[in-house]
Order: C-alpha cells, then structure tokens, then sequence
C-alpha cells in the first residue's frame, strides 16, 4: 500500500498535537513512546520514522505550544483595549484548571522545561518575552507584563495542586481579583483613562 506523500508529515503532526494534549495532562518524561504512538495507533517503532529522539519530540511540542501561547496572549493591532483584562480572566478560569491538556504549558512541563538545555529554555524565554513586552506596552507600566505572566503560572499550579474544588475556585477568584486591581489605568486615545480597560 503507498501513502501519499503527505502522510509522512500528516502523522508526524498527529504525533506532535496528541504528545502535547498527553504530556500537558501526565507529563511528558514519565509518559513512554509506546504510549505517544498508541494514541494515534501506531506502535512505538515508527516513532524514529519522525523523530530522531524522544527529546526531539519536547522541543518541537514545547516550541508549538509556547508559539502557540505567545500568539493568543500577546494580541495584535486588532485587539481590543480590555485584551489583557480577558486574558487573565481566561487563564485564571475553572475551566483552564480542570483541562491542562487544553491549556498552557507551562504550568504542566514548566519543571521540565526548566531542566531541558538551553536551545528550549532560549525559545521559551523569546516567547515569554513576547507576552511581557505586549502586555507591559499595554498597560503602560514596564513591570507589569512579567508579574502578570508569574502571577497566573504560579496561580494555575496552585489551583492544580488542591484536592478541593472550593480552594481551588478561591485561588482562582482571589487571583482574578487582585490582579484586576493591581491592573495600572491605561490612557486610550491619549487622554481620557478608562480603569475598566487594560
């Protein structure tokens, strides 16, 4: 039977979006290939077929999802004034805690990050820095971009580490409301300062 010639990337890809959902939920080291190639119903002899390691592997989904996250969080032209304010509020949800395959990577593999050398930690910090140059832009105070950043990191894995969905909805909502507090005024259209806009 011949593939077209797309199949080849076609899986990789499958393999890369199912490893991200896999590893975001149960971590990446302690998850096997065998395991990443089931999920797309592969055995984990093809895995080298696509990827030459298994680090090979963390660094393009670490790549993926942190291009990915920079993307959404930093915003564009077209975004709306109240973007950072809707950002936090959608990091800080119910919903981004009980789904860590859906969302961030950080928070899930930080600690992996964290350990891997230094061409990932290099892509992550140019990513992160994405968002904090955007997010301190837009709420004119050049701290805030990195404090924003730290506070929902630190608040997720917080939120993710109780047994208790009552603490872990006040983590959350005491988060959402210090830092929607902590939010400077941001002057639009250079004059008038709207504190409901960030």
């Amino acid at each position: 039977m011949r593939y077209a010639k797309t199949h080849k990337e076609e899986t990789r890809q499958k393999l890369l979006e199912s490893s991200r959902a896999i590893a975001k939920k149960g971590g990446f080291k302690a998850t096997g290939i065998d395991v990443l190639m089931a999920s797309i119903g592969l055995t984990g002899g093809a895995f080298y077929s696509h990827f030459p390691s298994k680090q090979a592997l963390f660094e393009a989904l670490v790549a993926q999802e942190m291009d990915n996250s920079s993307a959404m969080l930093a915003g564009n032209q077209d975004s709306p004034d109240n973007h950072v304010a809707k950002c936090l509020r959608d990091y800080l949800s119910s919903f981004h805690a009980a789904n860590p395959e859906l969302g961030c990577v950080l928070p899930t593999l930080g600690a992996e990050i964290a350990q891997a050398g230094p061409e990932v930690r290099s892509m992550v910090e140019a990513a992160l820095e994405r968002t904090q140059k955007s997010w301190s832009q837009r709420t004119g105070d050049p701290d805030a971009g990195w404090a924003l950043i730290a506070q929902c990191v630190g608040a997720l894995v917080l939120a993710r580490a109780v047994e208790s969905e009552r603490t872990r909805k006040e983590i959350l909502a005491a988060s959402r409301r210090f830092l929607d507090k902590a939010l400077p005024a941001r002057k639009s259209s250079g004059s008038a300062t709207n504190n409901a806009t960030v």
